[in-house]
This record gives C-alpha cells, structure tokens and sequence, in this order.
C-alpha cells in the first residue's frame, strides 16, 4: 500500500475508479471509511446521511443495473465492484433545518459532499479505489434497500481495489480561473 507523505499527494491519488479487480473488501476497511464520513463536519452537528454497505452479490448486481443506462453508456462498469455504498440524505436538526430555510442553502446536501469526500479519501489511503454517481435509478434503489419513502438515495459510491495501478492525468483548471483574492 502507498504512503502518502501529504495531504496534496493522498487528494491528487484519488481518482474515479472505472475498472475493479474482483477480490472482495473486508468490511474492517469499508468501516474504516465510513469512520472517516462519520467524522466529517457538518452544518449544526446535524449528520444528515445514513451509509448503506451492499456487499451481496446478487443485491450489488442490481444495484449495478438501477446505476447504468445503456443508451449513454454511463455506468457500465458499476457491476465490476465488489461494493456499493449508497448514501441516504437523513433529516437535518432542527438548527440545521432552520438555517436552510432563513439561507436559501441545502445545508444537508454540502454536508452529504463534505461525507462522502471523507470517505473517499480514506479509501484512497488503504488502497481501495471510488466512483461517486449521482446517475441511477432512485426509485429502483430506494424499493430494493427498504429506504423509506421520504428519504432521499443522494449518491451511490462503488468500492474496491482498482484493476490498473496507474493514475490518470487530472484535468482541471487553472487556480487562477478556478480562484480570486479579495474581489471575484
């Protein structure tokens, strides 16, 4: 496993993860990035996210075909993972839920991202590799995991060691364009 020296190095490592090696991953490491999510601010303490870990392989497989659409081929390679994580926006606290409503902000959709960014990055760090898709079927996912009708699937994440260990050259723009001080 790679020692990341900086925090720089560990967030440059983390890529969208398209192709698995099929080796399964020990719930102890899944834990482990969902211990990091736990830790992650959020707007008045609220927590709005509940994870849930689909390891079974005919439930992950169906999982997988509520994420992909073959018309735009998005998705495909969602049933190469052995693990699907779907992230489950819970109701905000009553501070939180305030706050949203008098500032016109998805206080709990900011927090969900800053969760899910944790969780990824922790992955990163044990070895394991991540796809965030927001593209998927949620009344599909919502019936097959028993989520209550008033809760929202936000994001479903596949996990698991990726098949190449090469890294792809980020494309992003510039700190100039994406970055100003004092004015926009």
């Amino acid at each position: 496993m790679e020692k990341f020296l900086t925090f720089i190095d560990l967030v440059n490592a983390r890529e969208s993860v398209r192709s698995y090696d099929p080796r399964p991953v020990p719930r102890e490491l899944i834990n482990r990035c969902i211990e990091a999510a736990r830790l992650a601010p959020s707007a008045c303490n609220a927590q709005p996210w509940k994870f849930i870990v689909v390891d079974d392989l005919a439930l992950r497989d169906s999982l997988a075909e509520a994420a992909r659409n073959k018309v735009l081929s998005v998705n495909l390679f969602a049933a190469q993972a052995p693990v699907h994580v779907v992230v489950v926006r819970e109701k905000a606290n009553l501070t939180s839920g305030m706050g949203q409503l008098m500032k016109d902000h998805e206080y709990p959709l900011i927090d969900i991202g800053i969760a899910v960014s944790h969780f990824c990055l922790q992955a990163v760090e044990m070895g394991l590799g991540t796809c965030i898709m927001g593209w998927f079927d949620e009344k599909k996912v919502k019936r097959m995991l028993g989520i209550p009708g008033n809760k929202r699937a936000e994001l479903l994440i596949t996990v698991g060691y990726p098949a190449s260990s090469g890294s792809r050259i980020k494309r992003r723009k510039t700190l100039d364009l994406m970055s100003s001080y004092n004015r926009y």
